[in-house]
């Protein structure tokens, strides 16, 4: 491919000059709507093959929250358009796959729209804190500081999209709430959008009890790897449990990502397949 003035000429096979011819038209259609980054263009790219009848507008369009920075969220791929559109459509979905897909990210996003176009009065976003004695249901004082670091990430993913004084108010009016999933034994969750993260660290009991929570006018969205359990003595992630006793029911949805959906660094998405790779290869006997 190269560049004579204003013309840009392709060689190569007709199927692979059809894709370029393809993606430069839809990218150029896509930056009449705004500026795309280097790496946006790249991921786009690599999108429009894997998907050359998709229209890459139709994602630039789907805004799913504009940030306190003026930064739009709007999915990246065809997955994340699928799992969006999902939310939108289902009071409980599942959201798994592997790290960097922006299965937590893009949930906690259609909180925040759900919460300022008031469609609920409160967003409750919670995590199993394993090493920490979720299994205790109470936070001793003296656990508090160590359960903080389990929960940082969902604070992190906050502070990305909203001023931080308005998260402490929000939190201080218990708008918005992050807590150790321990914290909901007991509760009904009415007229609020709950995320619960790292779900593969949930036991049996501890999905049961977590999914038991919704209440009327309530929206909940589960995200996991459930190729990275961390529950200790063998226990069986109550994720795994939960794609095989609610798959069937009408109202529950399951979105899967794949390392394909990676939208963290280039290499990232390499990383992942990699490890894959390898422990595919380690469970067919080879190390």
């Amino acid at each position: 491919m190269g560049l004579r003035g204003s013309t840009i000429h392709i060689h190569g096979p007709n199927r692979d000059v059809e894709l370029v011819e393809r993606v430069l038209h839809e990218l150029i259609d896509a930056l009449q709507f705004r500026e795309l980054s280097a790496v946006e263009i790249a991921r786009a790219a690599r999108t429009l093959r894997a998907h050359p009848q998709m229209r890459l507008r139709a994602l630039l369009d789907d805004v799913v929250l504009t940030t306190s920075t003026r930064r739009i969220v709007s999915p990246k791929g065809v997955t994340q358009q699928r799992y969006i559109q999902s939310i939108r459509a289902h009071d409980i979905v599942f959201g798994i796959g592997p790290a960097g897909t922006g299965k937590t990210y893009l949930a906690m996003a259609m909180a925040i729209r759900a919460l300022q176009e008031r469609q609920v009065k409160r967003i409750v976003l919670t995590r199993p804190a394993v090493e920490a004695g979720e299994r205790l249901g109470f936070l001793p004082g003296d656990l508090a500081e160590k359960i903080n670091p389990y929960l940082r990430p969902l604070y992190d993913a906050l502070h990305d999209m909203m001023e931080p004084g308005r998260i402490t108010a929000l939190i201080e009016r218990g708008t918005i709430e992050v807590a150790p999933l321990a914290f909901m034994r007991g509760r009904t969750l009415n007229d609020s959008f709950v995320v619960l993260d790292e779900a593969q660290n949930t036991t049996r009991e501890q999905m049961k009890m977590f999914l038991t929570r919704l209440g009327f006018d309530s929206k909940t969205v589960i995200t996991g790897d459930v190729t990275q359990v961390d529950l200790p003595g063998g226990a069986h992630s109550g994720l795994r449990h939960a794609e095989n006793v609610l798959s069937r029911i009408n109202g529950i949805d399951f979105v899967y990502f794949s390392h394909t959906d990676v939208v963290r660094h280039p290499l990232v998405q390499q990383i992942v397949q990699a490890y894959d790779v390898h422990e595919s290869g380690s469970s067919n006997g080879d190390i």
